[in-house]
């Protein structure tokens, strides 16, 4: 699972985007103007960028050139029409990881997002373990020493999040950032409750989800 912004104005194409992604188990948000677009990516963070070239306001090509300028290093892959090799090649030295010309398959697209994300493979594999917990981000599932255990969309997403970021502490803001959609009204006492439910089901006994008093939250692993 990973968190995904789609930048497209034709709402058809990214209604039809934005399903098939979710039905991959994304979080996926939607905007329409490149301006907004551009601003937005100054605060909040994702692990994939779906980028039109042609938007309102500001081009989608000038929105990768900033977003690389302020260092994004996120992966981008930019939809467009233009399918000529100098546009192809604007786009790719402008800080593009990928490059799909309308119109494409579905199938197509999930292959090129699968392949993004798995960049790189140390932190993007579908199988993560930490401890007696094992996640299995393709399959969706998890096991705690070895037995099956059920999780809720909202905890899945943040144990895959702590176990892509092992002995690295986060503070409640960042993860509402990074775990929850951006247009959330979800607040720290939200994430307090997720990950009390989390540790019941993963680690009861508090082995390797911490709570860094003062300061944030960190899966500690040796």
């Amino acid at each position: 699972m990973a968190k995904i912004l789609i930048v497209e104005d034709n709402e058809d194409l990214a209604n039809t985007v934005r399903t098939f992604l979710m039905f991959e188990h994304h979080t996926v948000e939607h905007l329409v103007d490149g301006q907004e677009a551009s601003d937005h990516l100054r605060t909040f963070q994702y692990e994939l960028i779906i980028l039109d070239w042609s938007l309102p306001n500001l081009s989608g090509l000038d929105i990768l050139k900033r977003f690389r300028s302020l260092g994004g290093t996120t992966p981008v892959l930019m939809l467009t029409g233009h399918d000529t090799v100098s546009e192809k090649e604007a786009g790719l030295d402008s800080g593009a990881d990928d490059y799909l010309t309308k119109p494409f398959h579905m199938k197509e697209l999930g292959a090129r997002v699968r392949a993004l994300l798995r960049r790189p493979a140390a932190v993007n594999s579908n199988v993560l373990e930490a401890g007696n917990i094992t996640i299995d981000t393709a399959k969706y599932r998890v096991t705690v020493n070895g037995e099956p255990m059920t999780l809720v969309p909202r905890e899945f997403q943040l144990l895959e999040f702590f176990m892509r970021h092992p002995n690295q502490v986060f503070s409640p803001e960042a993860l509402l950032n990074r775990v929850w959609p951006s247009d959330s009204e979800a607040t720290t006492e939200a994430l307090r409750t997720a990950l009390k439910r989390l540790r019941k089901k993963v680690d009861p006994d508090g082995n390797l989800l911490r709570t860094v008093h003062g300061v944030g939250y960190i899966l500690e692993v040796s």
